[in-house]
């Protein structure tokens, strides 16, 4: 699907936001190390968790149900071909919509995602081709975080992850956290949402 959306917007003015959540995933990114994968591959099997390569940058991640995954299918010469700008954004897009749930989103210098009482709540790895972002960022909204223990998240040894559910104390609708990514997504790149995307066969 995102392959044909980034085809599609080099000839449309719109932006597209893709709002998902995964089956229980380790993707690789290109900067990715398998030193980082900590059980063997029987004993993901086992577990139902697959492992894919995706052509994005960063490291080492887990996705999973309760996590909410944003693809932005962006023109990034809008914002004058800036990956870090770029990358900035999609920071402040989630730490806004943090705020909605009463929780301060950080940011860590030199390292990118979203962080809240020192525990990491967000990641980003974004591809881009012919200036055009795919792939995106995993919001932990009620995940089971024993998935990150597959891994060494991010390949950031050490690092501690949370959830949205976690840092409120009670359960948050998903629908809820979504309808929040749009309004920021909205503010952050001062667009207009302008309702769900009828995907077409190509």
């Amino acid at each position: 699907m995102q392959e044909l959306l980034l085809d599609r917007r080099r000839q449309a003015e719109e932006d597209i936001l893709i709002l998902l959540e995964h089956p229980p995933v380790i993707t690789l990114g290109r900067g990715a190390t398998t030193d980082h994968l900590l059980l063997s591959s029987a004993e993901l099997t086992r577990r139902g968790i697959e492992v894919t390569e995706a052509r994005r940058g960063g490291d080492i991640t887990w996705h999973g149900p309760g996590q909410l995954v944003g693809y932005p299918i962006v023109d990034l010469q809008v914002c004058g071909r800036d990956l870090h700008r770029f990358l900035r954004q999609l920071e402040q897009l989630l730490i806004r919509t943090l705020a909605v749930f009463g929780v301060t989103g950080e940011r860590v210098a030199g390292k990118t995602g979203v962080w809240a009482e020192g525990e990491k709540i967000a990641s980003i790895g974004i591809g881009v081709r012919r200036w055009v972002s795919w792939h995106g960022f995993a919001l932990n909204v009620s995940t089971d975080l024993s998935g990150f223990a597959t891994i060494v998240p991010c390949g950031l040894p050490g690092v501690a992850m949370t959830s949205l559910e976690r840092q409120v104390g009670r359960p948050v609708p998903l629908v809820q956290v979504q309808e929040a990514v749009i309004a920021a997504f909205a503010e952050v790149f001062a667009c207009r949402y302008a309702g769900e995307y009828e995907l077409d066969p190509p």
